[in-house]
């Protein structure tokens, strides 16, 4: 039989009183995988498991939020030999498990994967740190890691929304940013920016027609500061693709290049999580070395490869 590991964060998403990992391992085992499971116990907990997995492991599962899932990758990067990683979400907002196409219930979702396929998907990173679909600073970038998990349990997404309005009447602040794309040379004020590679941020479809390998990513910068700009700019994004919204500044790249001019360690957001830079010198990446097993559901819209 197969080698499957599961690792398990039971404190994503709000409380689950289903016990279905008995369920995930009887699944496995009609898959001809041997099914062993372990559990997240403190934050970057993951991240030591997949970095000490044996190499004859066929097949890593994560099962928590998108943070759990950045915690495999970069655990994957630490190794010589990467293995084929998986995911479940059972977060808050789960963004890479919609863009997947996974549903609500987790053991539908497993028998999608077993059904699944394998693909190379690209992988960026922030100074050689993977990051699964986003990272970013400024303006709300910080509401993903600032409300609390006690909160999200409770409330779910609705946490974040609540934690959002708050931010939304704080005062915005501009950064001083210069960038390098392809060679040429950007700088401007910048209330916040977002690098991503998927469709969805915050639980938002935020871009159409996103490849998951095809070499590059998404890049936004967006320089609007006043309230009601903002409202604006929402209102506009629910008839417009974002790169043609007043405000924004878009570039598709591999290779970017950052200088925050006014603040040097200034905290980013990975993932849903915290990161902070040290200097104020950013080289975001990708790299081509990763296989992925997901759900058939929107494989051919997600990749260019058949």
């Amino acid at each position: 039989m197969k080698k499957c590991v599961i690792i398990y964060n039971k404190h994503s998403g709000k409380k689950n009183k289903k016990d279905f990992i008995s369920d995930f391992v009887e699944i496995l085992k009609d898959n001809n995988y041997k099914a062993e499971v372990m559990e997240s116990k403190y934050k970057g907990h993951v991240v030591d498991i997949v970095e000490s997995l044996p190499n004859n492991t066929d097949l890593v599962i994560s099962i928590g939020g998108d943070g759990t899932f950045n915690e495999s990758m970069r655990g994957n990067f630490k190794r010589d030999k990467r293995l084929v990683l998986s995911h479940i979400p059972l977060g808050t907002t789960n963004d890479v498990g919609k863009m997947f196409g996974y549903g609500k219930d987790p053991v539908s979702n497993l028998k999608l994967l077993m059904n699944g396929v394998k693909r190379k998907m690209d992988i960026c990173t922030i100074n050689d740190d993977p990051f699964i679909y986003v990272a970013g600073f400024g303006k709300f970038m910080n509401i993903p890691y600032e409300t609390s998990r006690k909160t999200k349990k409770r409330f779910g997404y609705l946490a974040y929304v609540m934690n959002a309005t708050k931010n939304f009447f704080q005062t915005t602040k501009l950064h001083d940013v210069s960038y390098i794309i392809d060679g040429e040379e950007y700088s401007g004020l910048y209330s916040f920016m977002v690098v991503t590679n998927a469709t969805r941020i915050a639980g938002m479809k935020i871009f159409d027609n996103i490849k998951l390998d095809d070499n590059q990513f998404e890049i936004l910068f967006c320089n609007i500061k006043k309230r009601k700009d903002i409202i604006k700019s929402l209102m506009r994004l629910r008839k417009h693709d974002i790169a043609h919204v007043p405000g924004f500044y878009y570039h598709a790249s591999n290779n970017l290049k950052i200088r925050i001019n006014d603040e040097k360690g200034l905290p980013w957001c990975l993932d849903g999580e915290k990161y902070l830079v040290s200097g104020n010198e950013i080289d975001i990446r990708i790299d081509r070395n990763t296989t992925i097993m997901l759900p058939r559901t929107k494989v051919d819209e997600l990749f260019k490869e058949k």
